[in-house]
Parts: structure tokens; C-alpha cells; sequence
């Protein structure tokens, strides 16, 4: 009796945490806020999309968390720096980070598949090369302003808010990146090329805000089950066996999976890593 006395109320790893999620409207940054609240921490939760972000909130609050829903483009200083003093006006701090916003290619739209069907049905055949040669490049342009320009948008607004309040110090900031970082079969020119350099600024921003007690990590996932891999499960069978023959594990990941790879990475539990990359992609 007098042990189970001395072990008192079980706390949350992030009990009294503010966290900022960007892409919080569905899939990894949606399954990130709801498991970030479970843990104890208040989230701002940053979506284009209104009534997707409404829905989190939703599911925040369901498990006893406590959220605000804020609309951003991540590509706008202004909706940046909204986001970010939405978590000091709301919840008078600001201590993760988690951007989660990304798209795999210019028409991209979360939950509506068709863009990615029409991509499907206009791709010509082609040769590798070829396909280089014809590329886009305001593809690329366009793939890189959201991933890339957006993801160091939403970290310069949160950051200069957590240097303004005093609430740098033990901060966690988190960036999505993608195994296609690393493995060029895993995505394509555009999505891999910007998701290498998120990794690459990951690596440097670790070293610019480590003197202010700033850790910055990434989180490389495989395929996850998103609304932005679902254009997978109706490919050929042929080309889906290909495609998953190159996961040991044989499967999608869950976001979930992520979420509590994001989890680790905010909580003091990684209070060494900084400039780091998780792979939690099956193998």
C-alpha cells in the first residue's frame, strides 16, 4: 500500500506542451494531434482545408485534449505567423513543432483522388530519360514552394514567436520528409527533390537553433495510408506487388505509426537528438 502510495498520477511526456501542427486536417498530421493531446499537449491545428481541420479539433477534444483550428496556406508569411501567435494568444506558449503540410504534385488536393487518377491517365510512355527531358519545370517549382518554402515559413513564424516569449529553450521542431529524401524510387523528381531538402534544412537549422536550446529532427516515412498514397491501391496488380515487394514489412504503415515516431521526437525522451532522421517506413 504504501508503495502504490509513492507513485502518484501517471503524467503525460507532454503535459503543459503547446504544439503547432501543420497539414493537421487529415493522415499524419491529424494522427500527430490527436496523439500529441493524449500525451497532454495543447495543439494549433494549421489546414487549408476548414472543415477537415474542424474535424480534428473534433477528435482532439474527444480524447481530452484541447485544440483551435487555424487556415493556413503554408505558403503565406501572414497565415504563418497567424498560426503561430494563435498558440501564444490561445495557450500562452509555443513548444513543438510538427509540419506535416506537403503535396506530392501540383494538383494535389487532400481526400479528392481524381487529380491523381487524371496524372495516372495522361502519363504518356515514355523512357526515363525522355520523361527528363520533357519535365515541367514549373512542376517543380510549384512541388518545392509548398514542401520546402512552406515548411521553412511555418518554422521562421513559430520560432520567432517561442524567441519572443521565452519558451525556446527545450523546443522540438519536427519536419516530414519522405524515404524518397534518401531513395530516389520512392517518389518522384519533384516530391523526392523537395523532401531531400527539407532533410538538408533539418540538418541545418539543428545547428543554427541548438544555442538557443532548439532541437530540430525529421521524420522520413514510407508509404503510409494517406489520402495521398490512396492512388496506390488502384494501380495494376502487377505494379502494387512491385511496389510493396520493396517493404520487408509488406504492408502500408499507419499514421499512427508516425505519430508516435513524432511523439519520441518532441518528448524529453529525445532531449540528445537534434539534426537527426527517423525512418519508420517498414523496412
Amino acid at each position: 500500500m504504501a508503495e502504490a502510495a509513492t507513485v502518484g498520477r501517471m503524467t503525460g511526456r507532454l503535459d503543459n506542451k503547446v504544439a503547432v501542427v501543420t497539414g493537421g486536417g487529415n493522415g499524419i498530421g491529424r494522427a500527430t494531434a490527436i496523439r500529441f493531446a493524449e500525451e497532454g499537449a495543447a495543439i494549433v491545428i494549421g489546414d487549408r482545408q476548414e472543415a477537415a481541420g474542424a474535424e480534428t479539433v473534433r477528435l482532439v477534444e474527444a480524447v481530452g485534449g484541447r485544440a483551435v483550428f487555424v487556415k493556413v496556406d503554408v505558403t503565406s508569411r501572414l497565415d504563418n505567423d497567424a498560426m503561430a501567435r494563435a498558440a501564444i494568444e490561445n495557450f500562452g506558449s509555443l513548444n513543438v513543432v510538427l509540419t506535416a503540410a506537403g503535396v506530392p504534385h501540383p494538383d494535389y488536393v487532400s481526400g479528392d483522388i481524381e487529380p491523381d487518377l487524371k496524372r495516372m491517365r495522361d502519363r504518356a510512355p515514355t523512357t526515363p530519360a525522355r520523361a527528363f527531358t520533357e519535365f515541367d519545370r514549373d512542376e517543380l517549382a510549384a512541388v518545392m514552394e509548398v514542401n520546402l518554402t512552406g515548411t521553412m515559413l511555418s518554422l521562421q513564424a513559430c520560432v520567432a514567436q517561442m524567441l519572443d516569449h521565452d519558451c525556446a529553450r527545450g523546443a522540438s521542431l519536427i519536419t516530414i520528409a519522405s524515404i524518397a529524401a534518401k531513395h530516389p524510387d520512392a517518389g518522384g523528381l519533384s516530391y523526392g527533390t523537395s523532401k531531400a531538402a527539407v532533410w538538408y534544412m533539418t540538418k541545418v537549422l539543428a545547428r543554427s537553433l541548438a544555442g538557443e536550446g532548439i532541437r530540430v529532427n525529421s521524420i522520413g516515412p514510407g508509404f503510409i495510408e494517406t489520402h495521398m498514397t490512396a492512388v496506390v491501391d488502384l494501380m495494376p496488380e502487377e505494379s502494387k506487388a512491385r511496389l510493396y515487394g520493396q517493404v520487408p514489412m509488406g504492408r502500408k504503415g499507419t499514421p499512427r505509426e508516425i505519430a508516435n515516431t513524432a511523439l519520441f521526437l518532441a518528448s524529453d525522451e529525445a532531449s540528445s537528438f537534434t539534426g537527426e532522421i527517423l525512418h519508420p517506413d517498414g523496412g
